[in-house]
């Protein structure tokens, strides 16, 4: 009898995991939550609504240290001897960066508008240009796009510990390597890498909101290593300079060609900044604290790539070959114990910056992505663990960055895809619907932003992929050289992001001319906040919309109500 009793139990205990398994299939589904902005049907993620008053916290300064953050790096100081060794000029050099520079700039500034004056993210904010549905396809490319660049930065930091551990352990130096060489990567650079991500991993879990403390650390810090280093390694060289003093290696058409496809190339790096930027403006507290960015970028950027200029051509000079990055200066230095503990510092500054542009440009932009695309299992935390996964390993990112050729490679491809979106987003919000947007709508699957019954606006699908399609060959001809390109469609690359930004601006704005969509135009912006702030909504204002401004209003009180 007692085991019959015993049986019965566990078999009933069996039967009750089961019930669980079914009616709670995992523990990892985030908890809807109530907004005041997405209807009830909607499944809602609070990190996605528009920023509420108390987290908006980005003044001029923090949009200012952002790019700190985000130009004052390894990649950005390799971008301009990286440009010299396909055979221009220094000055050439200096130039496609700082034109490069105000091409990111200006496109930044106009569509980082939207977030601070709406305060909503990049991937809700494309829904009014896009259309509900198709704005997927925005959102998806971007992250696929933001875990490349997670890898590369991620594999530049690797670099970094390399030069630190080697600095308390000269061994290290000739660990030996049990990689084979298609492998990309050393043992011992294998080690650094996981060590830079172990580092790097806690500083992912940042509120956005909170960001900016980390920025004014590295500004702090960085720039005057920086700076040291560019000085002693000028002033060791005697002041010569082999880069400044030799005349570009290409003539004529040849030059004008590549001096077009490195300013793309460099602009292309940064082109998703046009694109995202609204994730990071929306937290703003000051509608017009993003315009700082229009000097900040150009400048920021081409004084890094200078010094990587200056410190290249004067390691040519000294040691008979130009070093592309600090980590390869700091190298030199492990002669004496002295060097030694500067390498450690340096090298660990150096690091505190990739870890910053990583989490302020990468991370927070998956992140924001992954948690459109998948409101009921992801967050903005746990798309930052997602993309330190995948961003970090399944990519192989030490790859990309092996070499200069491939990286700029890398970075002219990436730009077709952005160049458009960033397009299509300035002229939505700027020319076309005159900066007024309903916000609510945005969360809404069948609202005004649906356009049709796929969610597509269709004008911004022709825009995309007639910009987009051209590039194609030429993209597959920079993966596989032995695919037969036309010279056209070579040199229509070569300026692959003028031509999509452009392009795209052009054919959105006539289509939405010529067939326009009254529907999804406002008389003037609606931010979800006029109930939530005690602003009263002028309901004549929008006519046929008063039942909607009603739920609206019933939803903020039922949530001031949980409250």
């Amino acid at each position: 009898m007692l085991d019959h009793l015993r049986l019965k139990q566990r078999a009933d205990a069996s039967v009750r995991k089961a019930k669980l398994r079914v009616t709670e299939p995992s523990s990892w589904k985030i908890p809807k939550q109530t907004s005041s902005i997405a209807p009830q049907n909607v499944w809602s993620n609070a990190d996605m609504d528009p920023v509420p008053p108390e987290k908006r916290t980005w003044g001029k300064g923090a949009f200012v240290t952002y790019w700190v953050s985000d130009l004052v790096t390894i990649s950005t100081w390799s971008t301009g001897s990286a440009i010299i060794t396909l055979g221009l000029s220094a000055t050439d050099a200096v130039l496609i960066t700082l034109v490069a520079g105000i091409c990111n700039a200006i496109p930044t500034v106009l569509n980082g508008s939207i977030g601070a004056n709406l305060h909503v993210p990049f991937p809700i904010a494309s829904r009014a240009s896009f259309g509900y549905w198709f704005s997927y396809f925005a959102v998806v490319s971007r992250a696929i796009l933001a875990m490349f660049w997670f890898g590369v930065h991620t594999g530049y930091g690797g670099t970094c510990v390399s030069a630190m551990l080697t600095a308390i352990w000269p061994s290290f130096a000739t660990l030996p390597n049990h990689l084979p060489a298609s492998a990309g990567l050393t043992t011992a650079g294998m080690i650094s890498y996981f060590l830079y991500w172990l580092i790097q991993f806690p500083m992912l879990l940042i509120p956005t909101h909170k960001l900016q403390y980390l920025f004014w650390v590295k500004t702090v810090l960085t720039p005057p290593v920086a700076i040291g280093m560019t000085i002693w390694v000028a002033l060791k060289a005697g002041g010569n300079g082999a880069f400044f003093n030799r005349p570009s290696q290409v003539h004529g058409s040849e030059r004008v060609w590549l001096w077009l496809s490195s300013m793309t190339s460099v602009t292309g790096g940064y082109s998703t900044l046009a694109v995202n930027i609204s994730d990071f403006s929306r937290f703003s507290k000051d509608p017009h604290a993003h315009y700082w960015q229009i000097p900040a970028i150009p400048l920021l950027k081409t004084l890094t790539a200078l010094m990587g200029i200056i410190s290249a051509s004067a390691a040519q000079e000294i040691w008979g070959k130009p070093y592309w990055t600090p980590t390869q200066i700091m190298g030199t230095w492990q002669d004496t114990s002295g060097g030694r503990a500067a390498t450690f510092f340096c090298a660990a500054i150096w690091l505190l910056s990739q870890v910053s542009v990583n989490v302020s440009a990468n991370a927070v932009s998956f992140a924001n992505d992954v948690t459109t695309l998948a409101p009921k299992w992801f967050n903005v935390r746990r798309g930052t663990i997602l993309v330190s996964l995948i961003g970090s390993w399944a990519l192989c990112p030490w790859i990309i960055v092996s070499s200069g050729k491939a990286f700029l490679n890398f970075m002219s491809g990436y730009a077709i895809f952005m160049a458009p979106m960033a397009g299509i987003l300035f002229t939505d919000y700027w020319l076309v619907k005159r900066r007024k947007y309903d916000v609510p709508a945005l969360y809404d699957p069948h609202g005004r932003y649906r356009y049709n019954k796929y969610g597509t606006n269709w004008r911004a699908f022709v825009a995309t992929f007639v910009t987009i399609i051209p590039l194609l060959p030429a993209l597959a001809n920079k993966v596989n050289p032995k695919i037969h390109l036309a010279q056209g469609l070579k040199n229509l690359f070569t300026i692959n992001w003028l031509y999509g930004f452009f392009l795209s601006i052009a054919l959105y704005y006539f289509l939405h001319l010529v067939f326009p969509d009254q529907e999804s135009m406002v008389p003037k912006t609606i931010t979800g906040f006029e109930y939530v702030e005690g602003v009263e909504v002028d309901t004549e204002s929008y006519p046929g919309d008063l039942k909607e401004d009603e739920d609206r209003k019933a939803r903020v009180e039922a949530k001031s109500t949980q409250v």
